[in-house]
Protein backbone atom coordinates (compact mmCIF):
# COMPACT_ATOMS: atom_id res chain seq x y z
CA UNK A 1 0.00 0.00 0.00
CA UNK A 2 1.28 3.39 -0.76
CA UNK A 3 -0.79 6.75 0.27
CA UNK A 4 0.00 10.01 -1.22
CA UNK A 5 -0.31 12.76 1.28
CA UNK A 6 -1.70 16.15 -0.22
CA UNK A 7 -0.04 18.94 1.80
CA UNK A 8 2.73 18.91 4.47
CA UNK A 9 1.21 20.83 7.16
CA UNK A 10 0.74 19.64 10.83
CA UNK A 11 -1.90 16.92 9.88
CA UNK A 12 -0.26 15.98 6.68
CA UNK A 13 3.29 15.55 8.72
CA UNK A 14 1.40 14.36 11.49
CA UNK A 15 -0.49 11.59 9.24
CA UNK A 16 3.18 10.30 7.60
CA UNK A 17 4.19 9.66 10.60
CA UNK A 18 1.39 7.79 11.76
CA UNK A 19 1.65 5.64 8.65
CA UNK A 20 5.48 5.13 8.49
CA UNK A 21 5.07 3.53 12.40
CA UNK A 22 2.02 1.05 11.07
CA UNK A 23 4.60 0.08 8.28
CA UNK A 24 2.45 2.14 5.31
CA UNK A 25 4.53 3.23 2.20
CA UNK A 26 3.61 6.99 1.76
CA UNK A 27 5.41 10.57 0.68
CA UNK A 28 4.01 13.80 1.44
CA UNK A 29 3.62 17.00 -1.85
CA UNK A 30 3.80 19.95 -0.34
CA UNK A 31 3.47 23.57 -2.76
CA UNK A 32 6.24 25.40 -0.68
CA UNK A 33 9.60 25.67 -1.79
CA UNK A 34 11.40 25.46 0.87
CA UNK A 35 10.80 24.82 5.06
CA UNK A 36 10.59 28.12 7.07
CA UNK A 37 10.08 28.32 10.38
CA UNK A 38 7.01 30.92 9.37
CA UNK A 39 3.45 32.09 11.33
CA UNK A 40 3.16 32.93 14.86
CA UNK A 41 2.06 31.19 18.14
CA UNK A 42 -0.26 27.75 18.63
CA UNK A 43 -1.52 26.36 21.93
CA UNK A 44 -1.26 22.64 22.18
CA UNK A 45 -3.78 21.52 24.80
CA UNK A 46 -2.98 17.97 26.51
CA UNK A 47 -4.98 15.99 23.89
CA UNK A 48 -3.03 17.14 20.83
CA UNK A 49 0.52 16.65 23.01
CA UNK A 50 -1.07 13.05 23.78
CA UNK A 51 -0.97 12.87 19.65
CA UNK A 52 2.32 14.27 19.56
CA UNK A 53 3.66 11.93 22.62
CA UNK A 54 2.48 8.94 20.45
CA UNK A 55 4.32 10.35 17.55
CA UNK A 56 7.38 10.27 19.93
CA UNK A 57 8.32 13.80 19.54
CA UNK A 58 7.03 15.50 22.63
CA UNK A 59 11.10 15.60 24.26
CA UNK A 60 11.98 17.65 21.10
CA UNK A 61 8.54 20.39 21.02
CA UNK A 62 8.42 20.78 25.28
CA UNK A 63 11.35 22.56 25.61
CA UNK A 64 11.11 24.84 22.70
CA UNK A 65 8.07 26.75 24.07
CA UNK A 66 6.62 27.73 27.55
CA UNK A 67 4.24 25.29 29.00
CA UNK A 68 1.15 27.07 30.36
CA UNK A 69 0.59 27.42 33.75
CA UNK A 70 -2.92 28.91 33.70
CA UNK A 71 -6.08 30.25 31.65
CA UNK A 72 -7.78 34.18 32.54
CA UNK A 73 -10.18 35.86 31.56
CA UNK A 74 -10.70 39.16 31.64
CA UNK A 75 -13.78 41.96 29.99
CA UNK A 76 -13.14 44.64 27.86
CA UNK A 77 -12.53 46.67 30.87
CA UNK A 78 -9.29 44.73 31.95
CA UNK A 79 -11.69 43.40 34.98
CA UNK A 80 -11.17 39.44 36.34
CA UNK A 81 -13.85 36.94 35.14
CA UNK A 82 -12.27 33.49 35.68
CA UNK A 83 -9.32 31.77 36.44
CA UNK A 84 -8.06 28.30 36.05
CA UNK A 85 -5.28 25.82 35.99
CA UNK A 86 -4.15 24.32 32.49
CA UNK A 87 -2.35 20.99 31.85
CA UNK A 88 0.00 19.15 34.22
CA UNK A 89 -1.28 22.13 36.48
CA UNK A 90 -4.37 20.75 36.56
CA UNK A 91 -3.87 17.34 36.88
CA UNK A 92 -3.44 16.22 33.49
CA UNK A 93 -0.62 13.59 32.72
CA UNK A 94 0.80 16.27 29.56
CA UNK A 95 1.47 19.69 29.25
CA UNK A 96 -0.21 22.37 27.28
CA UNK A 97 2.19 24.47 25.40
CA UNK A 98 2.42 27.60 23.59
CA UNK A 99 5.10 27.36 20.70
CA UNK A 100 5.47 28.77 17.57
CA UNK A 101 4.25 27.42 14.75
CA UNK A 102 7.15 27.00 12.44
CA UNK A 103 9.12 25.82 15.16
CA UNK A 104 6.61 22.82 15.64
CA UNK A 105 6.29 22.72 11.93
CA UNK A 106 10.18 21.83 11.66
CA UNK A 107 10.22 19.28 14.03
CA UNK A 108 7.38 17.28 12.70
CA UNK A 109 9.38 18.14 9.25
CA UNK A 110 12.62 16.50 10.29
CA UNK A 111 11.14 13.99 12.01
CA UNK A 112 9.71 12.70 8.37
CA UNK A 113 12.27 13.16 7.05
CA UNK A 114 14.98 10.99 9.41
CA UNK A 115 12.10 8.43 9.86
CA UNK A 116 11.14 7.90 6.20
CA UNK A 117 14.35 9.21 4.27
CA UNK A 118 14.95 12.67 2.70
CA UNK A 119 12.65 11.48 -0.69
CA UNK A 120 9.49 11.47 1.32
CA UNK A 121 8.60 15.10 1.02
CA UNK A 122 8.56 16.56 -2.24
CA UNK A 123 8.69 20.34 -1.64
CA UNK A 124 7.74 22.56 -4.73
CA UNK A 125 4.40 20.22 -5.70
CA UNK A 126 1.41 22.11 -5.37
CA UNK A 127 -1.57 19.39 -5.85
CA UNK A 128 -4.05 20.61 -8.32
CA UNK A 129 -6.39 17.78 -8.97
CA UNK A 130 -6.85 13.97 -8.36
CA UNK A 131 -8.48 10.83 -10.55
CA UNK A 132 -9.06 7.33 -9.20
CA UNK A 133 -9.90 4.23 -11.12
CA UNK A 134 -10.34 0.54 -9.58
CA UNK A 135 -6.64 -0.14 -9.14
CA UNK A 136 -5.57 3.33 -7.54
CA UNK A 137 -4.94 7.26 -8.22
CA UNK A 138 -3.38 9.45 -9.95
CA UNK A 139 -2.89 12.76 -8.05
CA UNK A 140 -1.86 15.26 -10.20
CA UNK A 141 0.70 17.80 -9.37
CA UNK A 142 2.31 21.20 -10.50
CA UNK A 143 5.44 22.85 -9.57
CA UNK A 144 5.75 26.69 -9.39
CA UNK A 145 6.72 27.16 -12.97
CA UNK A 146 3.16 25.38 -14.19
CA UNK A 147 4.81 21.95 -14.94
CA UNK A 148 2.90 19.08 -13.82
CA UNK A 149 3.06 15.69 -13.13
CA UNK A 150 1.42 12.44 -12.26
CA UNK A 151 2.15 10.67 -9.37
CA UNK A 152 -0.04 7.23 -8.81
CA UNK A 153 -1.08 5.74 -5.22
CA UNK A 154 -3.47 2.99 -3.60
CA UNK A 155 -5.38 6.42 -1.81
CA UNK A 156 -5.01 10.25 -1.82
CA UNK A 157 -5.70 12.53 1.61
CA UNK A 158 -6.17 15.91 0.91
CA UNK A 159 -4.14 17.77 3.79
CA UNK A 160 -4.69 20.96 1.83
CA UNK A 161 -5.86 23.39 4.18
CA UNK A 162 -9.09 25.28 4.03
CA UNK A 163 -8.46 25.98 0.48
CA UNK A 164 -8.15 22.80 -0.14
CA UNK A 165 -7.80 22.09 -3.88
CA UNK A 166 -8.86 18.87 -3.74
CA UNK A 167 -12.04 19.41 -1.57
CA UNK A 168 -12.56 22.07 -4.50
CA UNK A 169 -12.98 19.04 -6.67
CA UNK A 170 -15.69 17.47 -4.59
CA UNK A 171 -17.49 20.16 -3.80
CA UNK A 172 -17.20 23.08 -6.71
CA UNK A 173 -18.06 26.17 -5.12
CA UNK A 174 -18.48 25.57 -1.99
CA UNK A 175 -18.31 29.32 -0.06
CA UNK A 176 -16.49 29.92 3.09
CA UNK A 177 -18.63 30.96 5.98
CA UNK A 178 -17.83 34.90 6.58
CA UNK A 179 -19.75 36.68 9.56
CA UNK A 180 -17.93 39.88 9.70
CA UNK A 181 -15.17 38.83 12.10
CA UNK A 182 -11.61 39.86 10.74
CA UNK A 183 -8.56 38.62 12.91
CA UNK A 184 -4.75 39.94 13.39
CA UNK A 185 -1.57 37.40 14.32
CA UNK A 186 1.44 39.44 15.50
CA UNK A 187 4.57 38.88 18.05
CA UNK A 188 6.13 41.21 19.75
CA UNK A 189 9.23 40.72 22.22
CA UNK A 190 7.73 41.99 25.91
CA UNK A 191 8.22 41.60 29.89
CA UNK A 192 6.31 38.47 31.31
CA UNK A 193 2.34 39.42 31.70
CA UNK A 194 1.25 37.99 34.95
CA UNK A 195 3.02 34.84 35.49
CA UNK A 196 4.43 34.61 32.74
CA UNK A 197 3.16 31.60 31.84
CA UNK A 198 -0.46 32.53 31.35
CA UNK A 199 -2.87 32.66 28.49
CA UNK A 200 -5.08 35.36 28.36
CA UNK A 201 -8.45 36.19 26.81
CA UNK A 202 -9.70 39.35 27.28
CA UNK A 203 -12.86 41.02 25.59
CA UNK A 204 -15.31 39.46 23.44
CA UNK A 205 -15.63 40.11 19.20
CA UNK A 206 -18.60 42.23 19.15
CA UNK A 207 -16.05 45.02 21.15
CA UNK A 208 -13.07 43.38 20.43
CA UNK A 209 -10.80 40.52 21.79
CA UNK A 210 -7.68 39.70 22.44
CA UNK A 211 -5.57 36.13 23.15
CA UNK A 212 -2.01 36.50 24.79
CA UNK A 213 0.61 33.93 25.57
CA UNK A 214 4.17 33.53 25.61
CA UNK A 215 5.66 31.30 23.20
CA UNK A 216 9.39 31.51 23.82
CA UNK A 217 11.44 32.74 26.87
CA UNK A 218 14.19 35.36 27.70
CA UNK A 219 14.49 36.00 23.85
CA UNK A 220 16.65 38.91 24.56
CA UNK A 221 18.88 38.11 27.41
CA UNK A 222 17.11 40.42 29.74
CA UNK A 223 13.70 38.29 30.84
CA UNK A 224 11.71 38.94 27.94
CA UNK A 225 9.50 36.64 25.84
CA UNK A 226 7.89 36.71 22.54
CA UNK A 227 4.41 36.69 23.07
CA UNK A 228 1.84 36.06 20.87
CA UNK A 229 -1.05 37.68 20.60
CA UNK A 230 -4.48 37.56 18.47
CA UNK A 231 -6.57 40.27 17.77
CA UNK A 232 -10.60 39.64 16.58
CA UNK A 233 -13.77 42.10 15.97
CA UNK A 234 -16.84 41.76 14.02
CA UNK A 235 -18.14 44.23 12.04
CA UNK A 236 -21.19 44.31 9.84
CA UNK A 237 -20.50 44.73 6.44
CA UNK A 238 -17.11 44.12 6.72
CA UNK A 239 -14.86 43.08 3.28
CA UNK A 240 -12.57 39.78 4.41
CA UNK A 241 -9.11 40.70 5.52
CA UNK A 242 -6.63 39.13 3.12
CA UNK A 243 -4.49 35.98 3.72
CA UNK A 244 -1.49 37.39 1.57
CA UNK A 245 -1.07 40.73 3.14
CA UNK A 246 1.22 41.95 6.37
CA UNK A 247 -1.33 43.60 8.63
CA UNK A 248 -0.54 47.21 9.89
CA UNK A 249 0.20 47.34 13.99
CA UNK A 250 -1.19 51.06 14.07
CA UNK A 251 -4.58 49.98 12.05
CA UNK A 252 -4.79 47.14 14.79
CA UNK A 253 -3.69 49.20 17.73
CA UNK A 254 -6.61 51.93 17.18
CA UNK A 255 -9.52 49.27 17.55
CA UNK A 256 -8.05 48.68 20.99
CA UNK A 257 -6.97 52.54 21.81
CA UNK A 258 -8.24 52.50 25.24
CA UNK A 259 -7.21 49.14 26.11
CA UNK A 260 -4.73 50.21 29.12
CA UNK A 261 -5.37 48.28 31.99
CA UNK A 262 -2.53 48.28 35.36
CA UNK A 263 -1.41 44.79 34.00
CA UNK A 264 -1.20 45.43 30.56
CA UNK A 265 -1.04 48.05 27.78
CA UNK A 266 -2.85 46.54 24.66
CA UNK A 267 -2.15 49.09 22.04
CA UNK A 268 1.70 49.15 23.23
CA UNK A 269 1.35 45.16 22.41
CA UNK A 270 0.14 45.21 19.38
CA UNK A 271 2.05 48.26 18.18
CA UNK A 272 5.72 47.48 18.97
CA UNK A 273 4.99 43.72 16.98
CA UNK A 274 7.85 42.72 15.13
CA UNK A 275 5.52 40.48 12.76
CA UNK A 276 1.76 41.21 12.03
CA UNK A 277 -0.49 38.96 9.87
CA UNK A 278 -3.70 39.72 9.04
CA UNK A 279 -6.76 36.75 8.47
CA UNK A 280 -10.27 36.57 8.21
CA UNK A 281 -12.06 34.05 10.35
CA UNK A 282 -13.47 31.59 8.63
CA UNK A 283 -14.75 27.97 8.20
CA UNK A 284 -17.09 25.81 6.41
CA UNK A 285 -20.42 24.46 7.01
CA UNK A 286 -20.06 20.88 7.89
CA UNK A 287 -20.25 18.64 5.00
CA UNK A 288 -22.15 15.03 5.02
CA UNK A 289 -19.26 12.98 3.71
CA UNK A 290 -15.25 13.32 3.02
CA UNK A 291 -14.73 9.96 1.37
CA UNK A 292 -15.16 9.49 -2.50
CA UNK A 293 -13.97 6.30 -3.33
CA UNK A 294 -9.77 6.50 -2.67
CA UNK A 295 -9.45 9.78 -1.83
CA UNK A 296 -10.50 11.36 1.71
CA UNK A 297 -9.96 14.67 3.40
CA UNK A 298 -8.35 15.37 7.14
CA UNK A 299 -7.59 18.46 9.14
CA UNK A 300 -8.77 21.81 7.85
CA UNK A 301 -9.38 19.97 4.36
CA UNK A 302 -12.25 18.55 6.26
CA UNK A 303 -13.77 20.41 8.98
CA UNK A 304 -12.19 23.83 9.02
CA UNK A 305 -13.31 25.55 12.04
CA UNK A 306 -12.66 28.91 13.96
CA UNK A 307 -9.82 29.40 15.63
CA UNK A 308 -10.96 29.17 19.36
CA UNK A 309 -10.37 26.53 22.05
CA UNK A 310 -7.16 26.16 20.06
CA UNK A 311 -8.73 22.86 18.44
CA UNK A 312 -7.79 22.51 15.06
CA UNK A 313 -4.42 21.16 15.02
CA UNK A 314 -5.48 18.82 17.49
CA UNK A 315 -8.58 17.93 15.44
CA UNK A 316 -5.70 17.26 12.57
CA UNK A 317 -3.56 15.22 14.97
CA UNK A 318 -6.47 13.11 15.73
CA UNK A 319 -7.60 12.83 12.44
CA UNK A 320 -3.87 11.17 11.41
CA UNK A 321 -4.17 8.40 14.20
CA UNK A 322 -7.39 7.38 13.27
CA UNK A 323 -7.38 7.11 9.61
CA UNK A 324 -3.57 5.24 10.06
CA UNK A 325 -5.34 2.97 12.66
CA UNK A 326 -8.14 2.17 9.82
CA UNK A 327 -5.58 1.58 6.76
CA UNK A 328 -3.59 -0.63 8.85
CA UNK A 329 -6.64 -2.47 10.07
CA UNK A 330 -6.93 -3.87 6.35
CA UNK A 331 -10.21 -4.86 4.51
CA UNK A 332 -9.30 -2.66 1.53
CA UNK A 333 -8.94 0.73 1.24
CA UNK A 334 -12.13 2.44 0.12
CA UNK A 335 -13.17 0.41 3.36
CA UNK A 336 -10.71 1.65 5.45
CA UNK A 337 -11.34 5.26 4.41
CA UNK A 338 -14.73 5.01 4.92
CA UNK A 339 -13.67 3.93 8.82
CA UNK A 340 -11.96 6.68 9.41
CA UNK A 341 -14.80 9.10 7.98
CA UNK A 342 -17.50 7.29 10.23
CA UNK A 343 -15.17 7.97 13.11
CA UNK A 344 -14.35 11.01 12.91
CA UNK A 345 -17.29 13.20 10.88
CA UNK A 346 -19.83 13.44 13.10
CA UNK A 347 -17.14 15.14 16.10
CA UNK A 348 -15.42 17.42 14.38
CA UNK A 349 -18.72 18.70 12.90
CA UNK A 350 -19.99 19.07 16.81
CA UNK A 351 -17.12 21.14 17.13
CA UNK A 352 -17.47 23.45 14.53
CA UNK A 353 -20.82 24.41 15.83
CA UNK A 354 -19.50 25.07 19.56
CA UNK A 355 -16.82 27.07 17.79
CA UNK A 356 -19.37 29.29 16.21
CA UNK A 357 -21.84 29.88 19.26
CA UNK A 358 -20.66 28.45 22.66
CA UNK A 359 -16.76 28.85 22.31
CA UNK A 360 -15.02 29.03 25.83
CA UNK A 361 -14.56 32.61 25.82
CA UNK A 362 -18.44 32.14 26.23
CA UNK A 363 -17.35 32.91 29.68
CA UNK A 364 -16.75 36.64 28.80
CA UNK A 365 -19.76 36.46 26.68
CA UNK A 366 -21.99 35.71 30.01
CA UNK A 367 -20.23 38.18 32.42
CA UNK A 368 -20.67 40.92 29.67
CA UNK A 369 -24.40 39.87 29.29
CA UNK A 370 -24.98 39.10 32.84
CA UNK A 371 -23.41 43.08 33.67
CA UNK A 372 -25.20 44.75 30.45
CA UNK A 373 -22.16 45.32 28.38
CA UNK A 374 -20.74 47.64 31.06
CA UNK A 375 -18.06 47.39 34.06
CA UNK A 376 -19.21 45.93 36.86
CA UNK A 377 -18.74 47.42 40.52
CA UNK A 378 -16.91 45.16 42.98
CA UNK A 379 -16.35 41.79 42.51
CA UNK A 380 -17.63 39.15 39.17
CA UNK A 381 -18.94 36.68 42.26
CA UNK A 382 -21.71 39.71 42.55
CA UNK A 383 -22.77 38.49 38.97
CA UNK A 384 -22.09 34.97 38.55
CA UNK A 385 -20.67 31.97 40.45
CA UNK A 386 -16.93 30.68 39.81
CA UNK A 387 -18.79 27.16 39.50
CA UNK A 388 -21.55 28.13 36.84
CA UNK A 389 -18.34 29.58 34.66
CA UNK A 390 -16.27 26.52 35.22
CA UNK A 391 -18.93 24.13 33.85
CA UNK A 392 -19.25 26.58 30.78
CA UNK A 393 -15.61 25.49 30.82
CA UNK A 394 -15.70 22.13 30.97
CA UNK A 395 -18.77 21.58 28.79
CA UNK A 396 -16.25 22.62 26.05
CA UNK A 397 -13.51 20.21 26.89
CA UNK A 398 -15.97 17.87 26.84
CA UNK A 399 -17.37 18.13 23.28
CA UNK A 400 -13.58 18.66 21.98
CA UNK A 401 -12.36 15.83 23.23
CA UNK A 402 -9.83 16.71 26.06
CA UNK A 403 -11.61 16.36 29.54
CA UNK A 404 -9.13 15.02 31.81
CA UNK A 405 -11.10 11.55 31.72
CA UNK A 406 -10.31 11.61 27.82
CA UNK A 407 -6.66 12.52 28.08
CA UNK A 408 -5.80 9.93 30.74
CA UNK A 409 -7.48 7.03 28.94
CA UNK A 410 -7.27 5.57 26.09
CA UNK A 411 -7.33 7.93 22.90
CA UNK A 412 -10.84 9.82 21.51
CA UNK A 413 -11.76 9.10 17.92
Amino acid sequence: MRIAIAGGGIGGLALALSLHHRGIACEVYEAVAQVREIGVGITLLPHAMRELAALGVQARIEPLGIENLESVFFNRWGQFVYREPRGRHAGYPLPEIGIHRGKLHRVLHDAVLERLGPDAVHLDARCIGVEQDGQGCALRVQDARGAERTVRADAVVACDGINSALRRQFYPGEPLAFAGINTWRGVTVHRPILTGKSYLRIGSIETGKMVVYPIVDDVDGQGSQLVNWVAEIQRPGAAMNDWNRPGDPAEVAQLFADWRFDWLDVPRLIATASQVFEYPMVDRDPVRRWTFGRVTLLGDAAHPMYPRGSNGSAQALIDARVLADELAAGGGVPEALARYEARRLAPTARIVETNRTVPPDFIIMKADALSGGRPFAGSIDDLVTQDELRRISDDYKRVAGFAPEDVAGKPLS
